[in-house]
Protein backbone atom coordinates (compact mmCIF):
# COMPACT_ATOMS: atom_id res chain seq x y z
CA UNK A 1 0.00 0.00 0.00
CA UNK A 2 1.09 3.34 -0.87
CA UNK A 3 1.81 5.69 2.01
CA UNK A 4 0.37 8.83 0.69
CA UNK A 5 -2.40 10.11 2.76
CA UNK A 6 -5.79 10.78 1.29
CA UNK A 7 -5.05 14.47 1.19
CA UNK A 8 -7.90 17.25 0.54
CA UNK A 9 -6.23 16.93 -3.21
CA UNK A 10 -6.78 13.29 -3.71
CA UNK A 11 -10.43 14.17 -2.55
CA UNK A 12 -11.39 16.29 -5.19
CA UNK A 13 -10.09 14.13 -7.91
CA UNK A 14 -13.21 11.72 -6.66
CA UNK A 15 -15.64 13.28 -4.32
CA UNK A 16 -16.21 17.05 -3.47
CA UNK A 17 -15.13 18.91 -0.52
CA UNK A 18 -18.47 17.50 1.82
CA UNK A 19 -17.22 17.51 5.29
CA UNK A 20 -19.17 14.57 6.74
CA UNK A 21 -18.86 12.30 3.65
CA UNK A 22 -16.57 13.09 0.97
CA UNK A 23 -18.93 12.20 -1.53
CA UNK A 24 -20.57 14.20 -4.03
CA UNK A 25 -24.39 14.52 -3.72
CA UNK A 26 -25.14 15.21 -7.04
CA UNK A 27 -23.27 11.97 -8.53
CA UNK A 28 -25.48 9.10 -9.26
CA UNK A 29 -25.16 6.19 -6.31
CA UNK A 30 -22.92 3.69 -7.19
CA UNK A 31 -24.95 0.23 -7.69
CA UNK A 32 -21.89 -1.45 -9.49
CA UNK A 33 -19.71 -0.41 -6.72
CA UNK A 34 -22.53 -1.91 -4.26
CA UNK A 35 -22.36 -5.12 -5.92
CA UNK A 36 -18.61 -5.18 -5.29
CA UNK A 37 -18.83 -4.51 -1.91
CA UNK A 38 -21.38 -6.95 -1.21
CA UNK A 39 -19.12 -9.75 -2.97
CA UNK A 40 -16.28 -8.50 -0.73
CA UNK A 41 -18.21 -9.09 2.74
CA UNK A 42 -19.74 -12.91 0.91
CA UNK A 43 -15.75 -14.14 0.33
CA UNK A 44 -14.53 -12.76 3.72
CA UNK A 45 -18.02 -14.51 6.21
CA UNK A 46 -18.23 -17.33 3.32
CA UNK A 47 -14.46 -17.78 4.87
CA UNK A 48 -15.77 -17.66 8.38
CA UNK A 49 -18.14 -20.58 7.70
CA UNK A 50 -16.86 -22.40 5.02
CA UNK A 51 -13.82 -24.45 6.87
CA UNK A 52 -15.64 -25.63 9.42
CA UNK A 53 -17.08 -28.56 6.13
CA UNK A 54 -13.59 -28.86 5.21
CA UNK A 55 -11.86 -29.62 8.57
CA UNK A 56 -12.22 -33.34 8.75
CA UNK A 57 -10.94 -33.82 5.27
CA UNK A 58 -7.69 -31.48 6.43
CA UNK A 59 -6.99 -33.55 9.20
CA UNK A 60 -6.81 -36.81 7.02
CA UNK A 61 -4.97 -35.54 3.94
CA UNK A 62 -2.63 -33.31 6.52
CA UNK A 63 -2.22 -35.78 9.35
CA UNK A 64 -3.36 -32.02 11.98
CA UNK A 65 -3.88 -32.88 15.41
CA UNK A 66 -6.67 -31.32 17.15
CA UNK A 67 -4.82 -28.56 18.35
CA UNK A 68 -3.75 -27.62 14.57
CA UNK A 69 -7.13 -27.66 13.71
CA UNK A 70 -7.87 -24.74 16.16
CA UNK A 71 -5.35 -22.75 14.93
CA UNK A 72 -6.43 -22.83 11.30
CA UNK A 73 -10.35 -21.90 12.85
CA UNK A 74 -8.83 -19.30 15.12
CA UNK A 75 -6.30 -17.91 13.55
CA UNK A 76 -8.06 -16.13 11.10
CA UNK A 77 -10.93 -15.40 13.26
CA UNK A 78 -8.29 -13.67 15.99
CA UNK A 79 -6.51 -12.10 13.37
CA UNK A 80 -9.76 -10.53 11.93
CA UNK A 81 -10.63 -8.88 14.90
CA UNK A 82 -7.25 -7.70 16.61
CA UNK A 83 -6.61 -5.66 13.45
CA UNK A 84 -10.87 -4.89 12.23
CA UNK A 85 -10.44 -1.24 14.56
CA UNK A 86 -6.85 -0.27 12.93
CA UNK A 87 -8.52 -1.46 9.00
CA UNK A 88 -11.44 1.60 10.03
CA UNK A 89 -9.01 4.07 10.62
CA UNK A 90 -6.45 3.06 8.25
CA UNK A 91 -9.70 3.55 5.27
CA UNK A 92 -10.18 6.78 7.26
CA UNK A 93 -6.66 7.86 6.86
CA UNK A 94 -5.49 6.58 3.73
CA UNK A 95 -8.77 5.56 1.39
CA UNK A 96 -11.32 3.10 1.77
CA UNK A 97 -11.04 1.90 -1.82
CA UNK A 98 -7.56 2.30 -1.71
CA UNK A 99 -7.32 -0.14 1.32
CA UNK A 100 -10.21 -1.66 -0.08
CA UNK A 101 -8.05 -3.06 -2.83
CA UNK A 102 -4.94 -3.62 -0.54
CA UNK A 103 -7.12 -5.64 1.53
CA UNK A 104 -8.50 -7.96 -1.28
CA UNK A 105 -5.31 -8.31 -2.85
CA UNK A 106 -3.67 -9.22 0.60
CA UNK A 107 -6.60 -11.85 1.18
CA UNK A 108 -6.60 -13.29 -2.32
CA UNK A 109 -2.81 -13.86 -2.48
CA UNK A 110 -3.37 -15.36 1.36
CA UNK A 111 -6.21 -17.70 -0.40
CA UNK A 112 -4.00 -18.84 -3.03
CA UNK A 113 -1.06 -20.01 -0.02
CA UNK A 114 -4.32 -21.74 1.84
CA UNK A 115 -5.09 -23.51 -1.39
CA UNK A 116 -1.43 -24.58 -2.44
CA UNK A 117 -0.14 -25.14 1.73
CA UNK A 118 1.98 -28.29 1.60
CA UNK A 119 1.52 -28.73 5.42
CA UNK A 120 -0.41 -27.73 7.97
CA UNK A 121 1.94 -25.56 9.40
CA UNK A 122 2.33 -23.05 5.95
CA UNK A 123 -2.30 -23.55 5.75
CA UNK A 124 -2.33 -21.93 9.84
CA UNK A 125 0.45 -18.79 8.62
CA UNK A 126 -1.49 -18.41 5.28
CA UNK A 127 -5.17 -18.65 7.58
CA UNK A 128 -3.35 -15.54 10.19
CA UNK A 129 -2.48 -13.89 6.85
CA UNK A 130 -5.75 -13.99 5.46
CA UNK A 131 -7.96 -13.10 8.57
CA UNK A 132 -5.32 -9.69 8.67
CA UNK A 133 -6.52 -9.23 4.96
CA UNK A 134 -10.05 -9.41 5.74
CA UNK A 135 -9.95 -7.20 8.76
CA UNK A 136 -8.11 -4.51 6.24
CA UNK A 137 -10.84 -5.27 3.79
CA UNK A 138 -14.29 -5.98 5.30
CA UNK A 139 -14.63 -2.25 7.38
CA UNK A 140 -14.34 -0.59 4.11
CA UNK A 141 -17.57 -2.53 2.84
CA UNK A 142 -19.49 -1.15 6.05
CA UNK A 143 -17.77 2.71 5.85
CA UNK A 144 -17.96 2.48 1.55
CA UNK A 145 -21.72 2.09 1.56
CA UNK A 146 -22.71 4.33 4.65
CA UNK A 147 -20.80 7.51 3.11
CA UNK A 148 -22.26 6.49 -0.61
CA UNK A 149 -25.78 5.60 0.18
CA UNK A 150 -27.43 7.87 1.89
CA UNK A 151 -30.88 7.78 3.63
CA UNK A 152 -33.61 5.18 2.17
CA UNK A 153 -30.82 4.16 -0.65
CA UNK A 154 -28.70 3.44 2.34
CA UNK A 155 -31.37 1.36 4.28
CA UNK A 156 -31.57 -0.90 0.98
CA UNK A 157 -27.93 -1.27 1.07
CA UNK A 158 -27.54 -2.15 3.90
CA UNK A 159 -30.38 -4.39 3.86
CA UNK A 160 -28.54 -5.79 0.59
CA UNK A 161 -25.53 -6.30 2.64
CA UNK A 162 -27.06 -8.14 5.45
CA UNK A 163 -29.24 -10.67 3.07
CA UNK A 164 -25.60 -11.27 1.63
CA UNK A 165 -23.80 -11.80 4.63
CA UNK A 166 -26.71 -14.00 5.66
CA UNK A 167 -26.34 -16.36 2.25
CA UNK A 168 -22.53 -16.43 2.99
CA UNK A 169 -23.29 -18.50 5.86
CA UNK A 170 -25.19 -20.77 3.77
CA UNK A 171 -23.10 -20.86 0.91
CA UNK A 172 -20.03 -21.55 3.45
CA UNK A 173 -22.01 -24.88 4.51
CA UNK A 174 -23.39 -26.28 1.28
CA UNK A 175 -21.06 -24.74 -1.42
CA UNK A 176 -18.22 -26.00 1.15
CA UNK A 177 -19.56 -29.41 1.31
CA UNK A 178 -20.04 -29.50 -2.44
CA UNK A 179 -16.41 -28.02 -3.26
CA UNK A 180 -14.89 -30.64 -1.36
CA UNK A 181 -17.14 -33.58 -2.20
CA UNK A 182 -16.58 -33.16 -6.05
CA UNK A 183 -12.59 -33.05 -5.69
CA UNK A 184 -12.27 -30.99 -8.76
CA UNK A 185 -8.94 -32.06 -10.11
CA UNK A 186 -8.05 -34.14 -7.37
CA UNK A 187 -7.58 -30.48 -5.56
CA UNK A 188 -10.11 -31.79 -1.93
CA UNK A 189 -10.89 -29.35 0.68
CA UNK A 190 -7.85 -26.58 -0.90
CA UNK A 191 -10.96 -25.63 -3.63
CA UNK A 192 -12.43 -23.89 -0.91
CA UNK A 193 -9.39 -21.69 -0.88
CA UNK A 194 -8.96 -21.63 -4.49
CA UNK A 195 -12.20 -20.06 -5.48
CA UNK A 196 -11.35 -17.21 -4.00
CA UNK A 197 -8.72 -16.37 -6.46
CA UNK A 198 -10.82 -15.12 -9.36
CA UNK A 199 -13.69 -13.88 -7.50
CA UNK A 200 -10.75 -12.04 -5.68
CA UNK A 201 -9.27 -11.02 -9.10
CA UNK A 202 -12.42 -9.57 -10.67
CA UNK A 203 -13.08 -7.74 -7.09
CA UNK A 204 -9.78 -5.33 -7.23
CA UNK A 205 -10.37 -4.72 -11.01
CA UNK A 206 -14.30 -4.05 -10.61
CA UNK A 207 -13.03 -2.01 -7.20
CA UNK A 208 -13.26 1.08 -9.90
CA UNK A 209 -17.06 1.46 -9.39
CA UNK A 210 -16.44 2.04 -6.22
CA UNK A 211 -15.70 5.91 -5.21
CA UNK A 212 -12.81 7.15 -3.19
CA UNK A 213 -13.84 8.86 -0.38
CA UNK A 214 -11.43 9.18 3.27
CA UNK A 215 -11.79 11.11 6.26
CA UNK A 216 -11.66 15.11 6.85
CA UNK A 217 -10.57 14.30 10.22
CA UNK A 218 -6.51 12.83 10.33
CA UNK A 219 -7.11 9.58 12.84
CA UNK A 220 -4.57 8.75 15.09
CA UNK A 221 -2.88 5.41 14.61
CA UNK A 222 -2.13 3.31 17.89
CA UNK A 223 0.31 0.88 16.81
CA UNK A 224 1.36 0.25 19.91
CA UNK A 225 -2.01 -0.54 21.36
CA UNK A 226 -2.31 -3.07 18.23
CA UNK A 227 0.96 -4.67 18.96
CA UNK A 228 -0.41 -5.10 22.86
CA UNK A 229 -3.43 -6.47 22.38
CA UNK A 230 -2.20 -8.77 19.54
CA UNK A 231 0.36 -10.33 22.01
CA UNK A 232 -1.66 -10.61 24.60
CA UNK A 233 -4.59 -12.28 23.02
CA UNK A 234 -2.27 -14.73 21.50
CA UNK A 235 -0.16 -15.63 24.52
CA UNK A 236 -3.68 -16.12 26.19
CA UNK A 237 -5.00 -18.41 23.06
CA UNK A 238 -1.72 -20.68 22.10
CA UNK A 239 -1.59 -22.03 25.64
CA UNK A 240 -5.47 -22.84 24.94
CA UNK A 241 -4.84 -24.32 21.76
CA UNK A 242 -1.97 -26.67 22.28
CA UNK A 243 -3.82 -28.53 25.27
CA UNK A 244 -5.85 -31.15 23.64
CA UNK A 245 -2.15 -32.60 21.66
CA UNK A 246 0.09 -31.56 24.09
CA UNK A 247 -1.73 -31.24 27.69
CA UNK A 248 -0.30 -27.64 29.97
CA UNK A 249 2.82 -27.91 30.46
CA UNK A 250 5.34 -24.92 32.19
CA UNK A 251 5.20 -23.12 29.12
CA UNK A 252 1.31 -22.73 29.45
CA UNK A 253 1.97 -21.30 32.70
CA UNK A 254 4.17 -18.78 31.46
CA UNK A 255 2.40 -17.91 28.00
CA UNK A 256 -0.80 -17.57 30.01
CA UNK A 257 0.95 -15.08 32.85
CA UNK A 258 2.25 -13.14 29.68
CA UNK A 259 -1.10 -12.58 28.68
CA UNK A 260 -2.19 -11.38 31.52
CA UNK A 261 0.69 -9.18 31.73
CA UNK A 262 0.20 -7.79 27.98
CA UNK A 263 -3.38 -6.93 28.57
CA UNK A 264 -2.66 -5.18 31.70
CA UNK A 265 -0.16 -3.36 30.06
CA UNK A 266 -2.41 -2.64 27.11
CA UNK A 267 -5.36 -1.23 29.78
CA UNK A 268 -2.91 1.38 31.02
CA UNK A 269 -1.49 2.08 27.87
CA UNK A 270 -4.70 3.01 26.89
CA UNK A 271 -5.58 4.80 29.29
CA UNK A 272 -2.66 6.80 29.39
CA UNK A 273 -3.40 8.09 25.73
CA UNK A 274 -7.14 9.12 26.90
CA UNK A 275 -6.25 11.13 29.35
CA UNK A 276 -3.51 13.02 27.12
CA UNK A 277 -5.59 13.92 24.29
CA UNK A 278 -4.24 11.19 21.92
CA UNK A 279 -7.02 9.07 20.14
CA UNK A 280 -6.85 5.17 22.03
CA UNK A 281 -7.16 1.97 19.88
CA UNK A 282 -9.93 1.31 22.74
CA UNK A 283 -11.50 3.79 25.19
CA UNK A 284 -11.32 1.79 28.37
CA UNK A 285 -13.40 4.46 29.93
CA UNK A 286 -16.36 2.75 27.99
CA UNK A 287 -15.61 -0.63 29.79
CA UNK A 288 -16.22 1.32 32.59
CA UNK A 289 -19.68 1.54 32.11
CA UNK A 290 -21.60 -1.19 33.57
CA UNK A 291 -24.38 -1.71 30.91
CA UNK A 292 -21.75 -1.37 27.98
CA UNK A 293 -19.50 -4.05 30.15
CA UNK A 294 -22.22 -6.29 30.41
CA UNK A 295 -22.83 -6.32 26.60
CA UNK A 296 -19.25 -6.77 25.85
CA UNK A 297 -19.84 -10.03 27.90
CA UNK A 298 -22.83 -11.12 26.00
CA UNK A 299 -21.20 -10.63 22.70
CA UNK A 300 -18.00 -12.86 24.35
CA UNK A 301 -20.30 -15.16 25.49
CA UNK A 302 -22.86 -15.83 22.53
CA UNK A 303 -20.21 -15.46 19.93
CA UNK A 304 -18.23 -17.79 22.14
CA UNK A 305 -20.59 -20.88 21.22
CA UNK A 306 -20.98 -20.06 16.93
CA UNK A 307 -17.55 -21.72 15.15
CA UNK A 308 -16.80 -24.24 18.18
CA UNK A 309 -20.80 -25.72 17.43
CA UNK A 310 -19.71 -25.80 13.65
CA UNK A 311 -16.06 -27.52 14.33
CA UNK A 312 -17.32 -29.93 17.15
CA UNK A 313 -21.04 -30.74 14.86
CA UNK A 314 -18.02 -31.38 11.47
CA UNK A 315 -15.99 -33.85 14.06
CA UNK A 316 -18.95 -35.63 14.96
CA UNK A 317 -20.98 -35.98 11.69
CA UNK A 318 -17.72 -36.92 9.09
CA UNK A 319 -15.17 -38.03 11.74
CA UNK A 320 -17.11 -39.81 13.98
CA UNK A 321 -20.17 -41.41 11.99
CA UNK A 322 -18.88 -41.16 8.27
CA UNK A 323 -21.12 -38.28 6.56
CA UNK A 324 -19.13 -37.51 3.71
CA UNK A 325 -18.92 -33.36 3.26
CA UNK A 326 -22.10 -32.50 1.23
CA UNK A 327 -23.57 -34.86 3.49
CA UNK A 328 -22.97 -33.20 6.40
CA UNK A 329 -23.13 -29.59 4.82
CA UNK A 330 -26.85 -30.41 4.14
CA UNK A 331 -27.45 -31.17 7.55
CA UNK A 332 -27.18 -27.52 8.14
CA UNK A 333 -29.02 -26.33 5.43
CA UNK A 334 -32.08 -25.87 7.56
CA UNK A 335 -30.98 -24.49 10.67
CA UNK A 336 -29.13 -21.63 7.83
CA UNK A 337 -32.76 -20.96 6.55
CA UNK A 338 -34.07 -20.83 10.30
CA UNK A 339 -31.33 -18.07 10.96
CA UNK A 340 -32.22 -16.12 7.80
CA UNK A 341 -35.64 -16.09 8.25
CA UNK A 342 -35.35 -14.83 12.14
CA UNK A 343 -32.82 -12.41 10.85
CA UNK A 344 -35.76 -10.84 9.16
CA UNK A 345 -38.19 -10.85 12.33
CA UNK A 346 -35.77 -9.87 15.37
CA UNK A 347 -35.43 -6.42 14.78
CA UNK A 348 -39.40 -6.16 14.75
CA UNK A 349 -39.39 -8.24 17.92
CA UNK A 350 -36.49 -6.15 19.44
CA UNK A 351 -38.83 -3.04 17.94
CA UNK A 352 -41.26 -4.05 19.84
CA UNK A 353 -40.55 -6.13 23.05
CA UNK A 354 -36.42 -4.50 23.51
CA UNK A 355 -34.11 -6.52 25.43
CA UNK A 356 -36.55 -8.84 26.67
CA UNK A 357 -37.36 -10.80 22.95
CA UNK A 358 -33.44 -11.44 22.83
CA UNK A 359 -33.73 -12.72 26.33
CA UNK A 360 -35.97 -15.11 25.56
CA UNK A 361 -34.48 -16.42 22.71
CA UNK A 362 -31.44 -16.61 24.74
CA UNK A 363 -33.29 -19.19 26.79
CA UNK A 364 -34.32 -20.93 24.07
CA UNK A 365 -30.94 -21.36 22.93
CA UNK A 366 -29.59 -22.65 25.91
CA UNK A 367 -32.27 -25.10 26.20
CA UNK A 368 -31.74 -26.18 22.71
CA UNK A 369 -28.29 -26.56 23.29
CA UNK A 370 -29.39 -28.97 26.44
CA UNK A 371 -32.01 -30.85 24.35
CA UNK A 372 -29.18 -31.22 21.46
CA UNK A 373 -26.81 -32.46 24.04
CA UNK A 374 -28.99 -34.79 25.78
CA UNK A 375 -30.39 -36.11 22.48
CA UNK A 376 -26.81 -37.32 21.31
CA UNK A 377 -25.77 -38.54 24.87
CA UNK A 378 -28.56 -40.76 24.87
CA UNK A 379 -28.68 -42.35 21.41
CA UNK A 380 -24.81 -42.33 21.52
CA UNK A 381 -23.08 -44.71 18.87
CA UNK A 382 -26.95 -45.34 17.48
CA UNK A 383 -27.33 -41.60 16.59
CA UNK A 384 -28.48 -40.69 13.23
CA UNK A 385 -27.34 -37.55 12.20
CA UNK A 386 -30.17 -36.69 10.48
CA UNK A 387 -32.69 -36.75 13.49
CA UNK A 388 -30.58 -33.87 14.86
CA UNK A 389 -32.50 -31.38 11.88
CA UNK A 390 -35.35 -30.11 14.14
CA UNK A 391 -33.06 -28.88 16.77
CA UNK A 392 -30.44 -27.18 14.50
CA UNK A 393 -33.16 -25.65 13.16
CA UNK A 394 -34.03 -24.25 16.41
CA UNK A 395 -30.60 -23.40 17.16
CA UNK A 396 -30.46 -21.28 13.91
CA UNK A 397 -33.64 -19.38 14.31
CA UNK A 398 -32.66 -18.78 18.39
CA UNK A 399 -28.71 -17.99 17.42
CA UNK A 400 -30.84 -15.03 14.76
CA UNK A 401 -32.98 -13.94 17.71
CA UNK A 402 -30.12 -13.07 19.64
CA UNK A 403 -27.37 -12.31 16.92
CA UNK A 404 -29.08 -9.82 14.82
CA UNK A 405 -30.06 -7.23 17.30
CA UNK A 406 -27.65 -7.63 19.62
CA UNK A 407 -25.25 -5.01 18.44
CA UNK A 408 -28.25 -2.25 18.72
CA UNK A 409 -28.90 -3.09 21.97
CA UNK A 410 -25.60 -3.18 23.23
CA UNK A 411 -24.81 0.74 20.93
CA UNK A 412 -27.74 1.78 23.16
CA UNK A 413 -26.04 1.84 26.05
CA UNK A 414 -23.68 4.03 24.82
CA UNK A 415 -23.67 8.03 23.52
CA UNK A 416 -23.55 8.72 19.60
CA UNK A 417 -20.43 10.10 19.82
CA UNK A 418 -18.84 6.92 21.50
CA UNK A 419 -20.90 4.52 18.32
CA UNK A 420 -17.78 4.49 16.49
CA UNK A 421 -15.00 3.14 18.77
CA UNK A 422 -18.01 1.01 20.92
CA UNK A 423 -18.64 -0.37 17.59
CA UNK A 424 -15.65 -1.37 16.68
CA UNK A 425 -14.84 -2.97 20.03
CA UNK A 426 -17.78 -4.56 19.26
CA UNK A 427 -16.87 -6.40 16.51
CA UNK A 428 -13.50 -7.42 17.99
CA UNK A 429 -15.24 -9.02 20.93
CA UNK A 430 -17.05 -11.22 18.19
CA UNK A 431 -14.14 -12.54 16.89
CA UNK A 432 -12.09 -12.86 19.94
CA UNK A 433 -14.84 -14.73 21.41
CA UNK A 434 -15.15 -16.82 18.50
CA UNK A 435 -11.65 -17.98 18.88
CA UNK A 436 -12.02 -18.62 22.75
CA UNK A 437 -14.83 -20.89 22.07
CA UNK A 438 -12.61 -22.80 19.14
CA UNK A 439 -9.66 -23.23 22.11
CA UNK A 440 -11.77 -23.99 25.08
CA UNK A 441 -14.00 -26.36 23.03
CA UNK A 442 -10.95 -28.06 21.30
CA UNK A 443 -9.85 -28.64 25.20
CA UNK A 444 -13.34 -30.31 26.59
CA UNK A 445 -13.77 -32.36 22.96
CA UNK A 446 -10.38 -33.44 23.12
CA UNK A 447 -9.77 -34.74 26.57
CA UNK A 448 -12.26 -37.64 25.32
CA UNK A 449 -10.56 -38.38 22.32
CA UNK A 450 -6.93 -38.76 23.90
CA UNK A 451 -8.07 -41.92 25.82
CA UNK A 452 -8.55 -43.92 22.58
CA UNK A 453 -10.93 -46.67 21.51
CA UNK A 454 -11.25 -49.55 19.10
CA UNK A 455 -12.50 -48.38 15.41
CA UNK A 456 -15.84 -50.42 16.13
CA UNK A 457 -16.38 -47.92 19.09
CA UNK A 458 -15.41 -44.38 17.56
CA UNK A 459 -19.22 -43.39 16.60
CA UNK A 460 -19.76 -43.64 20.49
CA UNK A 461 -16.52 -42.13 21.50
CA UNK A 462 -17.09 -39.07 19.18
CA UNK A 463 -20.41 -38.45 20.75
CA UNK A 464 -19.10 -38.51 23.89
CA UNK A 465 -16.38 -35.63 22.57
CA UNK A 466 -19.32 -33.80 21.32
CA UNK A 467 -21.18 -33.54 24.25
CA UNK A 468 -18.30 -32.43 26.56
CA UNK A 469 -17.31 -29.99 23.93
CA UNK A 470 -21.01 -28.49 23.66
CA UNK A 471 -21.12 -28.67 27.68
CA UNK A 472 -19.05 -25.42 27.16
CA UNK A 473 -21.45 -24.12 24.72
CA UNK A 474 -24.37 -24.57 27.27
CA UNK A 475 -22.33 -23.23 29.82
CA UNK A 476 -21.98 -19.57 27.65
CA UNK A 477 -25.58 -19.52 26.55
CA UNK A 478 -26.54 -20.02 30.28
CA UNK A 479 -24.97 -17.07 31.36
CA UNK A 480 -25.77 -14.75 28.46
CA UNK A 481 -29.58 -15.74 28.66
CA UNK A 482 -28.22 -14.77 32.64
CA UNK A 483 -26.80 -11.18 31.95
CA UNK A 484 -29.90 -10.56 29.37
CA UNK A 485 -32.44 -10.83 31.87
CA UNK A 486 -31.10 -8.34 33.87
CA UNK A 487 -31.53 -6.33 31.24
CA UNK A 488 -34.63 -7.36 29.95
CA UNK A 489 -36.58 -3.46 30.66
CA UNK A 490 -34.02 -2.28 27.84
CA UNK A 491 -35.94 -0.04 25.48
CA UNK A 492 -34.43 -0.55 21.78
CA UNK A 493 -32.18 2.68 21.02
CA UNK A 494 -33.44 5.19 18.34
CA UNK A 495 -32.47 5.10 15.40
CA UNK A 496 -28.96 5.96 14.14
CA UNK A 497 -27.67 7.59 11.16
CA UNK A 498 -23.67 7.01 12.03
Amino acid sequence: MSTEICTSETRTRHVSHQPETGRNPTAPLPWLGLFVLLLAGFVTIFDLFVVNVAIPSMQSSLGASLSELGYIIAGYELAFGVLLITGGRLGDLYGRRRLFITGMAGFTTASLLCGIAPGVEILIAARVFQGLAAALLFPQVYASIRINFPGDAGRKAFGLLGMTLGLAAIAGQILGGLLVEANVFDLGWRTIFLINVPVGIFAIFAALHIPETCSQQRPEMDWPGVALVSLGLTALLIPLLEMPTHGWQIWSSVSLLCAITLLLVFYHYEEKRRLSGHAPLVDMALMRQARFAKGGVLVLLIYSTSSSFFLCFALLAQTGFGLNPLEAGSIFVPCSIAFVVMSIIAPRLFARFGALSIAVGALVYTLSFAAMIMQVWVAGAGLVIAHLIPVLILIGGTQAMIMTPLLNLVLGFVSERQAGMASGMISTLQQAGAALGVAVTGILFGSVLSSGVAPSEQQGLYATAFVWGMSCNLVAASLAAVLLFTLRKTKPPLPSHI
